[in-house]
């Protein structure tokens, strides 16, 4: 049935569906990731969202796994 609602609402223009997936999306950045895509920006460089989420939790993994310590979620989800 979503499949249906998703297919009328791209075919009619429907902002609604895009507005909701955008919101949820901004509301996943913490610093990390805002620091991270600040500096990509203002590098030059063109790194895709889906790219810098993976590139910030690895680092935050490799952090975790050499001191031991868990990042807060303030700083990293």
């Amino acid at each position: 049935m979503d499949f249906i609602k998703n297919a009328v609402s791209s075919a009619t223009g429907d902002k609604e569906h895009k507005t909701t997936e955008n919101n949820t999306n901004q509301q996943k950045d913490d610093y990390g990731d805002k620091v991270f895509a600040a500096g990509v920006k203002k590098s030059g460089y063109n790194i895709d969202r889906s790219t810098q989420e993976k590139i910030t939790d690895g680092a935050r993994e490799a952090f975790e796994k050499v001191t031991g310590k868990q990042v807060s979620d303030k700083f990293s989800n």
